[in-house]
């Protein structure tokens, strides 16, 4: 069905303090539903688990988009009092910000917390796309002004949303990831066929040295996972998160209601050892793609990091016929394994004219540096040449 496009006074903008106040149905029609993390079941899950909301930095204020009493777009959408949780660092804007006698935070944030995934960040029903994204953008950038807030933050958002944004003002931002492509392997030995011989020893060597731990790997989805899985992997992420971040995002009740409404979007590869789980990778399944999120360990054994969370990725996307494996936020190590560098999105504004005039100058140099970083890792990979 066609639909004429209707002119910004029709559009409705409507803050939501919480998903509750929304049904399910509504959100995902606008979500992709190839996407995890957008869905109504994960960022209701960040919720209900307390993982956000008071005390923890990440006030939800989510934006709606309604068309007579229809919704046509969605934004998951925070104000924020900190910088933590995000993966696209603003701590030096932040600093420099307040020494030139500003307040920095609170701040606001179009996001999935605690998520480095790129996806979309505006979610649109079909049929709405160009003025659901309008809608939505001129919304936030609104919320932000009328309330005296010192910016906007779109992160990880797609590339095509990017270029909306910059049409509309926003300053654009790039990074990197590092992510495994299918080319249409047919087994793991496929894969390595088109690695360097010297890359292809060197995986062998460490799968070879990980399955030596003295005990069992274990590939779990779905209703094969149980709370005894969910618990032992609360004992690793509480593990990594205190060292990586001080203090773990995600609260105890996260996993517990991720075991009861996501577990089919859930991979546990899990490893065994003298009748305890010693070590674990949390993945999370898309439509075409494998999202690497979180690993944690309560006995350190050679490579079986590498195993679980890389190795073990690529098997599962193989055997599932899925395009690509994302495994998280920075770690040049994964080059050597078959990730490759990739072009991360986010959008930008800024209140202040002086201060985002400098933005824009810093990001414009910066975009320069990540595009020759990615070139030239690139051509570290560890593929085969020509």
């Amino acid at each position: 069905m066609r639909h004429s496009t209707p002119m910004p006074e029709q559009i409705e903008i409507r803050i939501l303090n919480s998903l509750a106040d929304i049904p399910a149905s509504d959100w995902d029609a606008c979500a992709d539903v190839g996407d995890p993390f957008t869905s109504y079941r994960f960022l209701r899950a960040i919720e209900d688990s307390g993982s956000v909301g008071a005390g923890t930095g990440w006030q939800p204020r989510h934006l709606t988009a309604y068309l007579e009493s229809k919704l046509i777009a969605a934004a998951p959408c925070y104000a924020k009092s900190h910088s933590q949780g995000e993966y696209v660092f603003d701590h030096s804007w932040a600093d420099a910000y307040m020494r030139a006698g500003g307040h920095y935070y609170p701040k606001l944030q179009i996001a999935v917390p605690f998520t480095p995934v790129t996806g979309h960040r505006l979610l649109v029903r079909d049929g709405f796309t160009n003025v659901g994204q309008a809608a939505l953008i001129q919304g936030a950038v609104q919320l932000a002004a009328e309330n005296g807030l010192s910016s906007l933050h779109v992160t990880f958002c797609t590339e095509a949303e990017a270029e909306a944004g910059k049409a509309m003002g926003l300053m654009h931002r790039t990074g990197s990831q590092f992510h495994w492509v299918n080319e249409g392997y047919h087994s793991f030995d496929d894969f390595l066929a088109s690695l360097s011989s010297r890359k292809r020893k060197n995986i062998r060597r460490e799968r070879r040295q990980a399955q030596d731990f003295g005990g069992t790997i274990h590939m779990l989805t779905g209703d094969q996972i149980t709370p005894e899985h969910m618990a032992a992997f609360w004992e690793f992420y509480q593990d990594t998160g205190a060292r990586k971040w001080g203090t773990p995002y995600l609260t105890r009740a996260f996993f517990d209601i991720a075991h009861e409404t996501l577990r089919d979007d859930i991979l546990l590869v899990m490893a065994k050892r003298n009748g305890r789980w010693v070590a674990g990778a949390l993945n999370f399944i898309g439509a075409d793609t494998l999202y690497g999120r979180y690993w944690g360990c309560t006995e350190h054994h050679p490579a079986l990091h590498f195993e679980l969370c890389y190795y073990r990725a690529i098997d599962f996307a193989i055997e599932q016929g899925l395009a690509r494996v994302e495994a998280g936020a920075q770690g040049e190590h994964k080059l050597a394994r078959g990730y490759l560098p990739v072009a991360t999105h986010s959008l930008h504004w800024i209140a202040d004219e002086g201060f985002r005039g400098a933005v824009a100058q810093f990001l414009e140099h910066e975009r320069e540096a990540v595009d020759e970083d990615i070139e030239i890792m690139t051509s570290y990979g560890p593929f085969k040449r020509g």
